[in-house]
């Protein structure tokens, strides 16, 4: 059952500015673009893409038909407070939407960890994410940007984490390139010493990489950086995260395609086919309870949810009549779903995730160059669903402050990640800020509930416990889906960008094809670099085995350099589509301000330089207020002269 306050919302679009760069930010169901438009006409599309979100075609009419003020109509805005009881049902339907996309990170990272079949460490690793992801959606909801975003795991650095694992010295221990790396086989007394000392490699990158990101915060440089990333930069980036995993989605999928293909169909199948079949939902409107019919289907990440769960019953019913084989070495075993019930019953009840649990973090110079472009790709992302968020809660555009301070509480985030040891940092879920458009409660105590119901829910070590018994392919046909609509998105970045142009063809298909032949090369190759210094080599490997960085940078850089028009790299047809409305610096943004120490900051000018902070003053928003007030002494100098 779906809490719904309203049924009326489809879609929704907004522009706004950000330090003289333009910014437009559209969400459609479950789908999510936020692009961005240089002040010099560099055109970025960022789409939303790593915890599960599906694109869809974009329907122009549901843009114009949007009701209520400012095409919003909301039972609860953003500093509004709903009964307690609504609060907890609709911070468990977050947390829903956004238990896909966190999950799948330890279990991606569960092998290239060497954590085998240590369930007590994945149980682990799945309890500190959820804890963190609710602990970072309390400081992004309270002093980052105070918007209603939920944080969680992000994909954009998985990647450079499977370039980093690969390296000869982190190797698990049996392989070939751990025997070829260490003559003499090491051994850990402590055998979780396997898997920890790879993750404190993993937390000191993140650790030391994300200080980049809460430095651009800090100091309202983003908007400068977007100037010079466009399409043909940004599509081959996200295109490689989706078709660099390709291995471990096969991988998982293949212990039995038959539960795999299982859980696509049944996907699809609610994702697709029935995304406009209604289902009876409870809706809260007027201080009364009703039920009414509504397409619950549309949102992709219950749809995922939904198929898992079907697939996962399916594998139940299956190993209790015993037709899956009983034989760990027979062909269909992993999809039994009894193989892990030992690691629920020996999990603790309470598990409190601390700092420095795996040990101090150990940081590498290779390790921390790769893991900044996972970091910078991770920071693009989220600029759009600030805009998105504001939309759908009520909120005016965030201003200046707003997004830098968001960003800087993401790094912030991140760095907390890092210490925590989750092995992956955090960024906004942008299929939850399609949930505050279904459900007309735009409430920031929501989003604050729902941190505290992951932090709670991630101190039970059994209930991490639970989901080490999903089978494996059922897993693994949910990595088919989510990871090839990564690649899919990447690409739909495209659609404003000349494809009759042998210019455009020529970068992305450079780019692209360079970030598939350079890191397979490189990973068959692993001692072909050899400078005679032993760090300089592994930064040179991680950097050319990391698929999105490489993409990504010949991407930026041909589109930079070489001579194309506006209207070939996509930029004329964006600036139709952007407006913006000196009149948004002046509605009421106190929903932005920091609770307790606003009155305070406003007291001394000093603050008003500091970028992150609520008393900053933009060039935009002076030039925004003279006009405004040039305008109302002319009307009143009229109103004189009459």
């Amino acid at each position: 059952v779906m809490v719904i306050a309203d049924s009326d919302h489809t879609a929704h679009h907004t522009h706004t500015s950000l330090n003289g760069t333009s910014y437009c930010g559209m969400l459609l169901n479950d789908f999510h673009t936020s692009c961005i438009v240089a002040r010099f006409g560099a055109c970025a599309s960022c789409i939303k893409y790593s915890e599960g979100n599906i694109f869809d075609r974009p329907h122009e009419e549901a843009l114009e038909n949007l009701g209520g003020k400012d095409g919003v109509d909301l039972v609860y805005a953003i500093n509004d407070r709903p009964p307690w009881y609504l609060c907890i049902l609709l911070a468990f339907q977050h947390y829903i939407l956004a238990f896909g996309g966190i999950i799948a990170v330890p279990l991606i990272l569960a092998e290239p960890l060497c954590i085998g079949s240590n369930n007590g460490a994945k149980s682990q690793l799945i309890s500190t994410i959820f804890f963190v992801s609710g602990l970072c959606t309390l400081l992004q909801t309270t002093i980052g940007t105070r918007l209603p975003i939920l944080q969680g795991g992000t994909f954009s650095l998985i990647t450079p984490s499977l370039a980093i694992l690969a390296l000869p010295k982190w190797q698990c221990p049996g392989t070939t390139g751990f025997l070829q790396a260490e003559a003499n086989a090491t051994t850990y007394p402590d055998p979780d010493e396997v898997w920890q000392i790879r993750i404190r490699e993993i937390q000191g990158a993140i650790l030391v990489a994300s200080l980049l990101q809460l430095i651009l915060g800090l100091t309202g440089v983003i908007g400068l950086l977007l100037n010079f990333i466009g399409p043909l930069a940004i599509a081959p980036t996200i295109n490689l995260i989706g078709l660099s995993l390709f291995t471990e989605a096969g991988k998982k999928s293949g212990e039995h395609w038959g539960i795999a293909a299982l859980t696509v169909c049944l996907i699809l199948l609610f994702s697709q086919y029935l995304s406009k079949v209604s289902v009876p939902l409870i809706s809260y409107k007027d201080k009364k309870w009703k039920v009414f019919q509504y397409p619950l289907f549309k949102l992709f990440s219950v749809s995922a949810l939904f198929g898992m769960c079907g697939s996962w019953l399916v594998c139940f019913v299956l190993t209790t009549l015993n037709v899956l084989p009983t034989s760990p070495e027979a062909y269909g075993f992993m999809a039994r779903t009894d193989i892990n019930l030992e690691a629920v019953k020996n999990a603790p009840w309470f598990n409190m995730p601390y700092p420095g649990q795996w040990g101090l973090p150990t940081v590498s110079v290779s390790s921390v160059l790769g893991m900044m472009a996972g970091v910078l790709a991770s920071t693009m992302e989220s600029i759009g669903d600030y805009y998105a968020c504001a939309r759908l809660s009520g909120a005016p555009p965030p201003p200046t402050h707003a997004i830098n301070r968001g960003i800087a509480v993401e790094g912030l985030g991140c760095i907390l990640a890092a210490l925590w040891g989750t092995g992956n940092g955090t960024t906004s879920y942008s299929q939850n800020i399609a949930a505050l458009g279904i459900t007309k409660v735009g409430s920031r105590l929501v989003l604050q509930t729902a941190g505290l119901l992951m932090i709670v829910l991630g101190l039970f070590g059994k209930f991490g416990a639970v989901f080490i018994t999903i089978p494996e392919p059922v897993i693994g046909g949910m990595f088919l889906v989510m990871f090839g609509m990564i690649a899919a998105v990447g690409i739909s970045n495209l659609q404003y960008v000349d494809l009759n142009s042998s210019r455009n063809l020529l970068i992305l298909g450079f780019s692209t094809f360079s970030g598939l032949v350079l890191p397979t090369w490189f990973n068959s190759n692993p001692n072909i670099i050899n400078t005679g210094i032993k760090e300089l080599d592994q930064i040179f490997v991680v950097l050319f085995t990391t698929h999105m960085f490489i993409g990504g940078f010949f991407g930026f850089v041909l589109d930079n350099t070489i001579p194309g028009t506006e209207s070939e790299r996509g930029i004329k047809s964006w600036r139709k589509k952007v407006h913006q409305d000196a009149n948004s610096f002046l509605k009421d943004q106190s929903c932005y301000n920091l609770p307790l120490c606003t009155a305070f900051l406003q007291q001394y000018k000093c603050f008003q330089f500091l970028p992150f902070l609520p008393s900053f003053r933009t060039a935009g928003q002076t030039v925004a207020n003279a006009v405004i007030i040039k305008s109302e002494k002319d009307k009143l100098t009229s109103e004189d002269n009459a």
